[in-house]
C-alpha cells in the first residue's frame, strides 16, 4: 500500500501512528510546504521571545520518521490533486502516485484587503515557525507594532514581541479580546493582564488603512478616525482550510474539506484531518472547521487507521482553546457562549484581583462547556465530563471552586472517569495542549 499525506503537523503524526498501527509494511510518504519537522506551533511565541530555542520546538524523537520508514519531503508544496489517477503535484512538475491521500495541511492566515497594506514592508502573519524566524531577524529595527486581531494568534504573536521589549497595540473588532472563544469577564482579565504588562488593547475598532511613505509603514487609522503609529503590522484575524490546491479534484470542500466519521472525503482513498478538515460538531453533529491540536491527533490517528482497512470513527469535536499568557493560563471548552441561553443554567465565580474566573454551561443536568482562567490544572475532568455525558446536578456548585478536583465527585463519577484505563486525568496533557 502506498500512503502520501500531504502536510507534516500533528494530524500526520496522528496518522503515521494509526497507519503502522495497522500496517507496519506500507510504504508512506509525507509532503511539507515547511522546511522543519514537527514542531509545537504554540511555541512560535517563545521562540520569537528568546524563551525557547530552535533545538527544542520539535516535539517529536529524531528517529521518529527513520522509526516509522517515513518519507520525508520537506519544502515542497503540492500544487495539485488528481484523483482519478491517484496522483499529486508538486511545484516544479514532479508528481507522486498514491493508492490513500490524507490531507493534513491545517490552515493559511487571512490577510483581508486594507487600503495602503499592499506596497508596504514589515506586514507579517503568526502562524508558523518561519512567521517567527523572520520577526526576530527584524526585531532590532522594531520599535513600535500593530496587531491586527485580538485573538489566540494575535495575543501570542504580542506576547512574544513584549518578551523583546516592542511597544505593542492590539486592535480588535470585536467587543473584547478572545471573543470567539471566551466571554465578556474572562476577555476582560486577561486584557487586564496584558494592561498591567504596557500593552494596549483597543476593541470595537479596526484598521481602515495603513500609512507610510513608499514602502515604509508610519503607522494605522483606524475606523473611528484614530491614528496608532507604527512601523511593523501583525494580521491576525484568523486562518481559512488551506484547500486552494484541490480545486478541479472532486474531492467537496465547503469551509474544509468534508468528511465522514472515518475521516474520508466524498472521493474514495482520499482522507482529511486536522485543522484542514471538516468534521462532526461533539454536540450539534454539525460538520465544520475545528482547529485544536488534540483534535487534529484524534482525527489523524482515525484517519491512518481507517486508510490501512482497520475501523475507527469519530465521535465528534469539542470546541477547546487553550492561551497561558504573563503566567494567567486560560482554558475555554465546549458551548461558552449559547446563542440561546435561557435554554442553559449557567454558573460563574469571579476574582478579578488575582485573575480568577470560573464560568460553567450545563444543560439538562449536563455540562455543556466551561471557561476557566487563572487556576486551569483540573480540565481534564471538566473535558471528561463533557465527553462521557455524566450528570453534574448533584455537586455542580463544586464546580466553580478554584481547587475543584475528583475528590469533590461521587464515588461512581469518579469510577467511571478512571475506568477505561486512564481516559480522564486530572491534568490531561491533551488538553493542556491544545492552542494553535
Amino acid at each position: 500500500m502506498n500512503y502520501v499525506i500531504i502536510g507534516n503537523s500533528v494530524a500526520a503524526v496522528g496518522a503515521i501512528r494509526g497507519i503502522r498501527s495497522i500496517d507496519p509494511q506500507g510504504n508512506i510518504t509525507i509532503i511539507s510546504r515547511e522546511r522543519h519537522v514537527a514542531y509545537g506551533r504554540p511555541l512560535i511565541s517563545y521562540l520569537l521571545g528568546g524563551l525557547v530555542t530552535e533545538k527544542r520546538m520539535a516535539y517529536l524523537p529524531e528517529d521518529f520518521y527513520d522509526k516509522n520508514r517515513v518519507n520525508l519531503l520537506l519544502n515542497s508544496e503540492v500544487v495539485g490533486v488528481d484523483t482519478a489517477d491517484r496522483k499529486v503535484t508538486i511545484a516544479g512538475g514532479d508528481t507522486i502516485g498514491y493508492d490513500r491521500l490524507l490531507v493534513a495541511t491545517g490552515g493559511d492566515p487571512f490577510v483581508p484587503p486594507i487600503e495602503g497594506m499592499a506596497d508596504k514592508d514589515r506586514i507579517f502573519t503568526f502562524t508558523t515557525w518561519d512567521d517567527a524566524s523572520k520577526l526576530k531577524a527584524l526585531a532590532p529595527d522594531i520599535e513600535k507594532v500593530v496587531v491586527i486581531g485580538g485573538g489566540l494568534i494575535g495575543l501570542k504573536a504580542a506576547e512574544g514581541l513584549h518578551l523583546l521589549n516592542k511597544q505593542i497595540t492590539i486592535i480588535e473588532l470585536a467587543d473584547r479580546i478572545l471573543s470567539a472563544a471566551f466571554d465578556r469577564p474572562a476577555g476582560r482579565i486577561v486584557a487586564k493582564k496584558m494592561k498591567a504588562n504596557g500593552i494596549d488593547v483597543i476593541t470595537e475598532d479596526t484598521v481602515i488603512r495603513v500609512e507610510g511613505v513608499g514602502s515604509q509603514i508610519t503607522g494605522v487609522t483606524l475606523k473611528s478616525g484614530d491614528f496608532i503609529p507604527c512601523d511593523t503590522i501583525i494580521v491576525a484575524i484568523g486562518v481559512r482550510p488551506a484547500a486552494t490546491f484541490l480545486k478541479g479534484s472532486g474531492v467537496e470542500v465547503n469551509r474544509g474539506i468534508v468528511v465522514n466519521d472515518r475521516m474520508e472525503t466524498n472521493t474514495k482513498g482520499v482522507f482529511a484531518a486536522g485543522d484542514v478538515a471538516e468534521a462532526k460538531d461533539f454536540f450539534s453533529g454539525v460538520k465544520n472547521p475545528m482547529p485544536i491540536w488534540p483534535d487534529a491527533y484524534i482525527q489523524g490517528d482515525i484517519a491512518g487507521v481507517t486508510m490501512a482497512g482497520g475501523s475507527k470513527e469519530y465521535t465528534g469535536g469539542i470546541a477547546m482553546n487553550s492561551i497561558e499568557l504573563f503566567k494567567v493560563p486560560t482554558i475555554s471548552m465546549g458551548i461558552t457562549n449559547p446563542i440561546e441561553p435561557q435554554q442553559y443554567e449557567i454558573l460563574t465565580y469571579q476574582d478579578q484581583e488575582n485573575y480568577l474566573y470560573r464560568k460553567i454551561v450545563i444543560k439538562d443536568g449536563l455540562l455543556a462547556g466551561a471557561v476557566l482562567v487563572g487556576a486551569v490544572d483540573r480540565a481534564g475532568i471538566f473535558a471528561g465530563l463533557i465527553r462521557e455525558r455524566m450528570d453534574v446536578n448533584p455537586f455542580k456548585d463544586q464546580l466553580l471552586t478554584p481547587d475543584f478536583g475528583f475528590v469533590n465527585l461521587p464515588k461512581e463519577i469518579r469510577s467511571a472517569l478512571f475506568a477505561p484505563a486512564g481516559k480522564v486525568t486530572e491534568t490531561e496533557p491533551s488538553v493542556q495542549a491544545v492552542g494553535h
